[in-house]
């Protein structure tokens, strides 16, 4: 019976997305009274002084992604073309520069979806609109590990008293095979949108994605953890641009990137300073300095508009904003009320059993595509991973960095993120997206229990 209470919340929520029965943040309030009971059978003590106490630090936690995301576009605003730049056609070649590779990138450097937002954008542009652009999109997704220079790999590492390079460097292995596998997905999902790739064009394609596994992989050898998304996915995000769209000289390519490798810079040289104070008011939980991501893309983004006299977009790019805020504020909410309550964990615990081997590449991916945050599922489920993996008599580095995997897989395809880029959208319902990214999840999953099996 309790077991069933715990499961009712999340069996409800993607009930009603899977059927488009309510919107996202419909399905998300009722997924909330339904964890009510839930919590009650969980929790120690009193349901009241735990929302009181959990609610605020869920806000907190949303309060930086929702941060960025504004920040995104406002920064998207400031740098959008006119005239013949915003009507290129959509093309195989276009399509897949600034989904992957560019999205991918752009995540490494920002975090928190931002990737997927551009990819969108870029896709709307296009004329692509609809369940197909948001699955599309959710392709910028698949480095999380790396996003925003790999605070959740990070935070993972610490709790667990672990090297946080050598996790990374660990996950980088299924991680890079799924990046190679998902081409076949990347050309369904073009063909969907009226754009299947020539055999030509897509061997470029499988070139590219293999480029950006390998260097996932061989970076780590040499560079710090947290750069290595930017180096795999940098010179090949470029060199797609580049093709699909060739610029009239180097000068008008200049012209056309300067505001993206300011905004890199600076996001390079804010991380650079050591010792910035910080908002901090929970301990155990990021904080939110002068030099947070958020920040600079803000400072970068109001800059750029007062300069080009486009300042009056931002409240148009504002106000796009308020129905994915309230939608990712509410997923958050849920995230934390089922990973602060323990009802994450005891589902974790239920999905174990005796096949607990194989039940941790799963855990990983449930947690962060309830939470919606690598940070968050590392949090919730790192310390219960390693201690499992540990019993398994796994080498220590094992259960950590399959969860680190696992978990910003699941994030990448998370509960709240898809909800807000379909509120960005406008027309697309997740469960429409979910089904198109199934085969995303199912890769995910896959490699990563390959890797359990090779490596345990």
């Amino acid at each position: 019976m309790t077991l069933a209470l715990q499961a009712l919340p999340l069996a409800l929520l993607l009930v009603l997305l899977a059927t488009g029965r309510a919107g996202p943040a419909t399905a998300c309030l009722a997924a909330l009274a339904a964890s009510l009971p839930a919590l009650a059978l969980t929790l120690d003590g009193p349901v009241l002084p735990f929302l009181l106490a959990e609610t605020p630090r869920a806000a907190w936690l949303a309060l930086q992604p929702l941060a960025i995301m504004t920040g995104g576009l406002l920064f998207h605003a400031a740098v959008e073309g006119e005239g013949d730049a915003e009507q290129r056609p959509a093309s195989p070649a276009r399509i897949f520069a600034v989904t992957l590779p560019l999205g991918a990138f752009l995540e490494s450097v920002t975090g928190f979806a931002v990737g997927a937002v551009f990819a969108l954008a870029a896709l709307r542009r296009m004329g692509l609109r609809g369940p197909v652009a948001v699955a599309l999109s959710l392709h910028a997704l698949v480095l999380v590990p790396w996003g925003a220079l790999g605070p959740g790999t990070a935070l993972g590492a610490a709790l667990v008293g672990i090297s946080a390079h050598d996790s990374a460097a660990l996950s980088a292995w299924p991680s890079a095979a799924w990046v190679v596998s998902l081409a076949p997905v990347l050309w369904s999902l073009q063909a969907r949108a009226g754009q299947a790739p020539p055999w030509q064009e897509a061997s470029v394609q499988a070139l590219g994605l293999l480029a950006i596994g390998v260097g996932l992989v061989l970076w780590h050898c040499v560079l710090p953890f947290e750069v290595v998304g930017i180096a795999a996915t940098g010179p090949v995000a470029a060199w797609a641009l580049w093709r699909a769209d060739p610029p009239r000289d180097l000068r008008t390519a200049l012209g056309a990137a300067w505001p993206y490798l300011l905004l890199i810079a600076c996001l390079l040289l804010a991380r650079a300073v050591p010792g910035m104070p910080e908002m901090r008011p929970f301990p155990d939980l990021p904080g939110f300095s002068l030099t947070h991501v958020a920040v600079v893309l803000w400072a970068v983004s109001l800059a750029l508009l007062l300069s080009r006299g486009r300042i009056g977009r931002s409240a148009a790019a504002l106000a796009r904003a308020r129905r994915p805020a309230l939608t990712l504020m509410l997923y958050v909410v849920f995230g934390r009320w089922l990973a602060g309550g323990g009802i994450a964990a005891a589902l974790a615990g239920a999905l174990a059993g005796a096949g607990a081997a194989y039940a941790v590449v799963p855990m990983g991916f449930l947690t962060g595509f309830v939470t919606g945050s690598n940070v968050s599922s590392n949090a919730a489920l790192m310390p219960v991973q390693a201690a499992l993996g540990a019993a398994l008599g796994w080498p220590p580095l094992l259960a950590p960095a399959l969860h680190n995997y696992a978990g910003a897989s699941g994030a990448g395809l998370a509960i709240a993120g898809t909800a807000m880029l379909c509120a960005l959208d406008g027309t697309a319902r997740p469960g429409q997206v979910w089904r198109l990214a199934l085969p995303m999840a199912g890769l995910a999953l896959l490699w990563g229990t390959v890797a359990m099996l090779a490596w345990r």
